[in-house]
């Protein structure tokens, strides 16, 4: 995107050029919103989210996001750290923990070694716990980051970190940034989907919403049971012809108004129109699972009927099959301040088979390839114990933002292979270290966008997703 293009969208009241009396307003602003956008219809009532280019070929040409929100313990389930069990009940040496600060523990707090044991998977040898037995399955599709680290210490900003760049709501999300760049391949289906299962999420709207980005590119949130879209079907009386030749008004009347104004909300508002009609057929299609095979269901573990993880993730699959550029699936739940091994049982066991599955289907019917999936949270879990009788906590784990790991797979992503360590506590990074905004601008490059140039002008200045950080980590790439 360049920034005269942004410049126009940015813009959203001309009165100064509309009400300047000689007409020559109205013809620049006219230029303006068809010469800088390049034909592209970026500004164009007609198809505003019509599919664009990127900086390059990129071999992603969608992704499917399943952030697990809470933040799983790497300690239980990636990184295996048998020194932490021969530590177990005493305090880290001071030297390790410096002058980190704990929400819920002293930094004096006994070491917890790991609950549960690892094994090597996989021609690639890599290590994993016996709660992912599935994903061990798949352990040379994906390609494990162990070194991961953020500046977020609490949910709600580390979550809208990881999903916006930025530690506080307003700025536009990975799934708004990717429809920005690439624009959409159905006109269907919202183009942006967002499913969430578990407990609440901590950062809420803010980790899909558009930002300071016209709002149509804010994810659409789907609901687990019935219609995924409240309201989605149409009253009693009123049939398809009368409701198509009452959106094809209301279209006309924004178009003229758009002309006016040029401000892109109406653009929003004809596409949501538009949207909503298409999805009152797009959608009971794509929610009837009852097309999918038996082997496909026991796959994912998934029952139809029933709102779950597993269901998600096939949804999701269906979804990219039908031109859906990104999806997101929220799991929260793994906040383990107390009992952090029954948390894990019960977490890992509700996403390890769907998320397994999901890249094992992908592959099977092609897809993979030219589909980015993302698994991980907003940060790690301290190797120390968590336990505070007042609060009713035991054998859990606090926040921990210096390490944890996240996985990918497809997409422009090196199968098979691990990247970044830890050191022998599971407390510092100390290999190949890889921040948050390293992991954004990694997404963006397997989407064919160069993170720097990737850009929209707010508030008198370029704004990008990484802000001004954040480097492609090349070694994860294929």
């Amino acid at each position: 995107m360049n920034s005269l293009q942004q410049n126009c969208l940015a813009v959203t009241r001309r009165h100064f050029l509309r009400d300047c009396g000689v007409g020559l307003g109205k013809i620049a602003l006219a230029g303006l919103l068809t010469d800088a956008l390049g034909g592209r219809g970026l500004c164009s009532t007609t198809h505003p989210l019509a599919p664009r280019p990127p900086h390059f070929p990129g071999k992603a040409k969608r992704v499917i996001h399943l952030f697990m929100a809470g933040a799983p313990s790497q300690l239980e389930l990636f990184d295996n750290k048998p020194e932490l069990a021969k530590l177990e009940g005493r305090p880290l040496p001071p030297s390790v923990i410096g002058g980190q600060r704990y929400a819920f523990i002293r930094p004096d707090a006994a070491v917890l070694g790991p609950r549960f044991k690892f094994a090597r998977h996989g021609q690639s040898g890599a290590e994993l716990s016996e709660m992912l037995p599935h994903l061990a399955k798949v352990v040379d599709d994906i390609c494990l980051i162990r070194s991961v680290h953020t500046d977020q210490f609490n949910h709600a900003p580390a979550q809208i970190f990881f999903n916006t760049g930025f530690s506080q709501p307003g700025r536009p999300s990975l799934g708004s940034w990717a429809l920005y760049g690439l624009g959409a391949e159905t006109q269907n289906l919202p183009a942006f989907v967002v499913m969430s299962t578990g407990g609440g999420l901590s950062g809420g709207a803010a980790l899909w919403s558009s930002g300071f980005l016209p709002t149509l590119y804010t994810g659409v949130r789907f609901r687990n049971q019935g219609p995924p879209i409240l309201d989605v079907n149409s009253p009693a009386g009123v049939d398809p012809k009368l409701q198509r030749d009452t959106l094809d008004l209301v279209t006309a009347l924004n178009e003229r108004r758009f002309a006016v104004e040029g401000d892109p909300e109406i653009t929003t508002r004809t596409a949501a129109y538009e949207m909503a009609f298409q999805l009152q057929t797009s959608a009971p299609d794509l929610m009837d699972l009852k097309s999918e095979s038996k082997e496909t269901l026991a796959l994912y573990g998934c029952d139809p009927e029933k709102p779950s993880f597993a269901r998600a993730c096939l949804l999701a699959r269906r979804m990219i099959e039908r031109g859906v550029r990104f999806v997101n699936i929220y799991h929260e739940g793994w906040d383990a301040h107390s009992d952090v091994a029954g948390n894990v049982k019960s977490n890992a066991g509700a996403t390890d088979q769907a998320s397994a599955a999901l890249v094992m289907d992908l592959k099977r019917r092609g897809l993979l390839e030219e589909t980015l999936v993302v698994w991980g949270g907003e940060f790690g879990r301290t190797p120390m114990v968590e336990s505070n009788s007042a609060l009713g906590r035991s054998q859990g784990r606090d926040h921990h933002p210096q390490a944890y790991t996240v996985w990918m797979a497809g997409g422009g992503i090196n199968a098979g292979f691990s990247h970044g360590a830890t050191d022998d506590l599971g407390f510092h990074v100390v290999e190949n270290p890889v921040h948050v905004h390293d992991l954004q601008a990694t997404i963006l490059h397997c989407l064919g966008f160069d993170h720097e140039r990737l850009t929209y002008r707010h508030a008198g200045r370029d704004f990008r997703l990484t802000d001004v950080h954040g480097q492609v980590v090349k070694a994860v790439l294929a």
